[in-house]
């Protein structure tokens, strides 16, 4: 494997690396126990490499450790998502509006939403909550304890709404009632049977491709319009000439 292979070349790198350094300890007589700067380096590039090789040494560790199920893999917030594959339950719509109403509580523009900009929302949309009440709403669905909301997570509290997981009296609760944004339709895990379920992801599929449709027409629209108003104004130009 490839990863057992840099890992192996890697070990026999710093062994030759120790080697070398006890030689220049016994032998070197001025050396003082440092290691020998190389040949056409100056002391700081020589510094640089020596960093690099560092930081290489350690992500060829942790790739092995992770092969052998050893750390922690990326959280889920940071990974790169698509959420109209991962969040089929809503509609292109919806997805849009609940990301338009991250963005304009996203005031430091990170891509995160902390808890002062998570007070501010609470407080924008009539229902402020106290310190503790807020750092409890975040509690409730970071699933990578950095303590503030990614798109993902605050995508997590309106499936939770809508599969009905939050309490009535929860900050989560109060804030997917109060976003106007309509979760009330149940997803493929909501229905009854398998049979209901099949249809139903025909229907979500089929709605997905007609929303994607409707873009696409509007956006046409939208350029025949500016075309027409482009050839509009040429028009009342040549007549001033």
């Amino acid at each position: 494997m490839a990863t057992d292979e840099l890992a192996s070349k890697l070990s026999r790198r710093l062994q030759m690396e120790g080697e070398g350094e006890g030689e220049g300890e016994g032998g070197g007589g001025g050396g003082g126990g440092q290691c020998p700067e190389q040949p056409g380096l100056n002391g700081a590039a020589a510094e640089a490499l020596g960093s690099a090789d560092g930081e290489l040494s350690a992500k060829l560790l942790r790739r092995a450790d992770l092969t052998q199920g050893i750390g922690e893999p990326q959280s889920p917030s940071r990974r790169v998502f698509n959420p109209y594959t991962e969040f089929k339950e809503f509609s292109r719509k919806q997805i849009k509006d609940m990301e338009k109403m991250f963005k304009q509580y996203d005031a430091g523009r990170d891509g995160f939403i902390d808890l002062m900009e998570l007070k501010l929302m609470m407080e924008k949309l009539g229902a402020p909550q106290t310190h503790l009440g807020l750092k409890n709403m975040i509690k409730e669905v970071d699933e990578d304890f950095d303590s503030k909301l990614s798109f993902r997570e605050f995508l997590l509290i309106f499936r939770k709404a809508a599969a009905g997981e939050l309490q009535e009296d929860s900050g989560l609760h109060v804030l997917a009632r109060l976003s106007e944004i309509d979760v009330s339709t149940e997803g493929v895990k909501g229905a009854k049977s398998f049979f209901e379920a099949k249809v139903q992801a025909i229907n979500v599929s089929s709605r997905f491709e007609e929303e994607i449709k409707a873009e696409q027409e509007e956006r046409k629209k939208q350029a025949e319009e500016m075309k027409q108003r482009k050839a509009a104004f040429k028009e009342l130009q040549s007549t001033f000439k």
